[in-house]
């Protein structure tokens, strides 16, 4: 852990400081540190106290929750450019209720969350945007539960896998890289692993795409988005 000396134009780009203005983001900058993890390396547990949200500048976090008999499951990937843990400022009892782990080497810009509610105290416009950004959340959480209790394995996987392409991507051949491993990826698609290889397997069979290591090559992009489409 050491003291980032991130420009005030980079904590711009970072939505939930986009409304703010340049004094409060000497504020912001002051209070931040920047977290180096190693892969696997955990940020925090399930049941830990609050204090801090995070971006992810490099690499990959997952954040997972553990069953009685000890089975992870994952419930989000978060990405470079990405925040996370920031609605546990709201929450009554303050506690993380995930545990956070990096899925490759990953550097986090941690943040004091009692200094950011300060901040939100002063501006509404910052608290709209918040408003905004969990919103929409809260609307991609709602249409995931569909997906997961009323759609098999295989349409979870071909949408998780149009959802990785370009959107304006709709026809042709595309090469995609799975950056994230895959049992991580079938983890959080709440898919075997097992199963997971022999959907792609499938799908293979099918024309669809073709699996080279971590590459996914698909053959016809549209016809993979009518198989998603059913």
């Amino acid at each position: 852990m050491q003291n980032h000396t991130a420009d005030i134009e980079d904590l711009k780009h970072i939505h939930l400081f986009a409304s703010l203005d340049p004094r409060q983001l000497e504020r912001v900058q002051r209070s931040m540190v920047v977290l180096h993890l190693e892969e696997s390396q955990t940020l925090f547990e399930q049941g830990q106290r609050a204090e801090r949200f995070y971006y992810v500048s490099e690499g990959q976090m997952k954040l997972f929750l553990l069953s009685p008999n000890g089975d992870e499951k994952v419930v989000e990937i978060i990405k470079a450019g990405h925040t996370f843990a920031e609605a546990v400022m709201f929450m009554e009892t303050h506690r993380y209720p995930v545990t956070s782990q990096a899925i490759m080497p990953t550097t986090l810009l941690s943040f004091d969350s009692n200094v950011y509610l300060a901040l939100l105290r002063e501006s509404p416009a910052t608290c709209l945007r918040l408003l905004g950004g969990m919103s929409m959340r809260l609307h991609w959480r709602i249409k995931e539960i569909d997906e997961l209790t009323l759609q098999n394995a295989t349409y979870r996987l071909v949408h998780f896998l149009i959802h990785e392409l370009p959107p304006e991507l709709e026809a042709g051949e595309a090469d995609l890289r799975l950056d994230t491993p895959k049992n991580i990826i079938a983890s959080r698609l709440s898919i075997k692993p097992e199963t997971f290889s022999r959907i792609l397997q499938s799908l293979a069979r099918d024309g669809l795409l073709q699996v080279e290591g971590a590459t996914v090559h698909i053959l016809d992009v549209q016809r993979l988005r009518n198989y998603s489409a059913g």
